[in-house]
């Protein structure tokens, strides 16, 4: 929908009312060129953020908007994000640093937005632009597949992109996704830290794809989720090798969820006892492990003292010799509370 280029703050409330009240009002708006002052600009705005509004469409171009009015637009963005598919404000000279950065702060949560591979698209262009403040981006729970991330990793390689944070959670991910990711990563700025891929099918396949870039000494991650995504012992062997690697910085390792049973965590101990290892946070929640696997755990544990803080072991085959193993663990001087007290979950970790 076109409008007039002079909108005044009654037009502006108007068309406000219009998004909030009427959810198929308007599904494109076009305010090119129009010189909306920022009172009406925030009447817009806030009409955003009504979950009837259903707007796919917003073009903002040549506005001449303040910074306030960004401020106005990022927290809509954040408020309800959902069906917004396409925005453009090109042209805004006083869009400046502060403005790109509350923008992209909106825009790092797109969890749950029925988005596509064609969307990647989309998101490819921004990365590759100079988006160079988004350091976080959630696309969880989008129907993303392999395509949709060969798309977006294009982006990781921009010598503008600057993530830190990415979240793919159940986006019908395969082991084709960690290939691309570990060629995106491969030729970026090595900012990225965290990275979540829980819940896709990954299989042990996609791990070891993904582990050969911790050998390459490119992937500097910090934090490291694979929960519930269908991985087995030989994951853990492949994971061995990041914790044993001589620049390890992994602090957090979820893989809660896997069927890794006693063999996996007996492999996975055997990276724990490396003097590189620095994990402090280790989550192997409904791992299918009992106390032959926890034996091997508290161990390794043992025989490299470092500071780790959580330990989640819940939902596990574990009986009274197991959790004896784990209280003793816990108070004797091999784990180091200096920093911080430990947390230990074992809620339902006896087994009937």
């Amino acid at each position: 929908m076109n409008l007039d280029p002079h909108m005044d703050d009654t037009q502006c409330e108007q068309l406000a009312s219009e998004l909030k009240s009427n959810p198929f009002a308007f599904k494109h708006l076009d305010l090119r060129g129009n010189s909306v002052k920022q009172s009406g600009a925030e009447l817009l705005f806030a009409a955003l953020e009504s979950p009837k509004c259903k707007l796919r469409t917003l073009r903002l171009r040549d506005c001449v908007l303040s910074e306030r009015s960004w401020a106005s637009l990022a927290s809509a963005l954040k408020v309800n994000p959902s069906y917004l598919r396409e925005l453009d404000l090109s042209g805004n000279k006083y869009l400046t640093e502060s403005g790109v950065k509350l923008l992209s702060d909106g825009l790092k949560e797109l969890a749950g937005c029925e988005l596509t591979e064609s969307s990647c698209a989309s998101l490819v262009s921004g990365l590759e632009s100079s988006c160079y403040f988004l350091k976080e981006l959630d696309l969880s729970g989008n129907c993303l597949q392999d395509s949709g991330v060969k798309l977006l990793c294009a982006g990781l390689k921009s010598k503008h992109c600057s993530l830190e944070i990415l979240r793919l959670v159940g986006c019908e991910l395969t082991e084709s996704s960690c290939a691309s990711l570990v060629s995106g990563l491969e030729s970026s700025r090595y900012s990225l830290t965290e990275l979540d891929l829980s819940g896709n099918c990954l299989q042990d396949s996609g791990v070891k794809l993904l582990c050969a870039g911790f050998k390459h000494q490119y992937l500097f991650f910090t934090t490291l989720r694979l929960s519930s995504c269908s991985l087995s012992e030989k994951s853990c062997e492949s994971l061995v090798s990041a914790l044993d690697r001589t620049v390890s910085i992994l602090k957090v390792l979820d893989l809660s969820l896997n069927q890794l049973w006693d063999s996996g965590i007996k492999v996975l101990s055997a990276g724990l006892r490396s003097p590189h290892c620095k994990l402090k946070t280790l989550r192997l929640k409904q791992c299918l492990f009992s106390d032959e696997g926890c034996a091997s755990l508290v161990s390794a544990l043992k025989s490299n003292p470092y500071d780790l803080t959580e330990l989640d072991l819940s939902g596990n085959k574990l009986r009274t010799e197991g959790m004896n193993l784990l209280s003793e663990f816990v108070k004797s001087p091999h784990c180091n509370t200096a920093n911080s007290e430990p947390q230990l979950r074992t809620k339902n970790m006896l087994s009937e």
